[in-house]
């Protein structure tokens, strides 16, 4: 249990710059609360003291805003980062290493009894906002946006946009991921079929502009190393680039 504790708060300062003490954490981390709260209504539901575990389960929704059902599997270092709003079914299942924000619901799309919520792979992290609904499977290391809403099954490490979420596959869109990841903001809504979007189009066209001056510089760059390389090689040959083309040279050489 304590290993447990241990690795929730690790899992903390991992995932959160603003924590700065282990006293912090234990006193003022909602997400590391409700867990806490989780991981004793989850017991007592597994010994069928399931109105037991509803009550704990509840007591954790008013101390935290955070509703997670006692039925819900868990895996480990799980963050809720901030919290507020986060709602968990009670099919769901979560694995190991996933990061959830505020306002995320991992909900159902229908009133039958059996599996009708999400299952999340390890290392899954789902952004502020966004609904992941029905019994569907976001693979291992996949990326949800801010307010998408996902019905259907989520590929391992692909990225989950819009509503109706769709997956980023086109070489442009993991481009302009990557180039706005190095540039210090999320490019979750920047995507090609941001067409009614003036401030995503222009925000598109920044990234486009700036990916092609990257590759005419590094293309740049590669031409001056290969001169460089020639340069080397003539010097070592006895002769020089200025003497190579000296046109004086060529003249003594047309007279005779």
């Amino acid at each position: 249990m304590f290993k447990n504790i241990r690795e929730d708060i690790a899992s903390v300062f991992d995932r959160d710059p603003a924590a700065r003490t282990t006293w912090e954490v234990i006193t003022c981390y909602p997400g590391f609360h409700a867990l806490r709260f989780h991981r004793l209504a989850h017991a007592l539901w597994r010994m069928k003291l399931y109105w037991f575990g509803r009550w704990v389960s509840n007591i954790g929704r008013w101390m935290t805003g955070i509703e997670i059902h006692p039925g819900a599997i868990i895996g480990r270092r799980f963050f809720i980062d901030h919290g507020m709003g986060v709602v968990i079914g009670e099919t769901a299942e979560i694995g190991d290493d996933v990061t959830l924000y505020h306002g995320v619901t991992l909900g159902g799309t229908s009133w039958n009894k059996g599996k009708r919520h999400p299952t999340l792979r390890n290392n899954v992290v789902i952004g502020a906002g966004a609904k992941v609904l029905g019994p569907i499977v976001v693979g291992e290391g996949a990326k949800i946006g801010s307010n998408a809403v996902v019905v259907k099954d989520v590929p391992p490490g692909a990225t989950a946009v819009g509503i109706p979420a769709r997956i980023i596959v086109d070489d442009q869109d993991k481009s302009r991921a990557e180039k706005a990841a190095k540039l210090g903001f999320s490019a979750y809504a920047l995507t090609a079929k941001a067409e009614d979007d003036p401030l995503a189009k222009a925000l598109q066209g920044l990234l486009d502009h700036s990916m092609e001056q990257e590759r005419r510089l590094e293309h740049l760059q590669q031409e001056i190393a290969e001169l460089k390389r020639q340069a080397e090689k003539e010097r070592e040959d006895g002769r020089t680039i200025t003497e190579r083309f000296d046109p004086r040279q060529r003249r003594r050489v047309a007279d005779k």
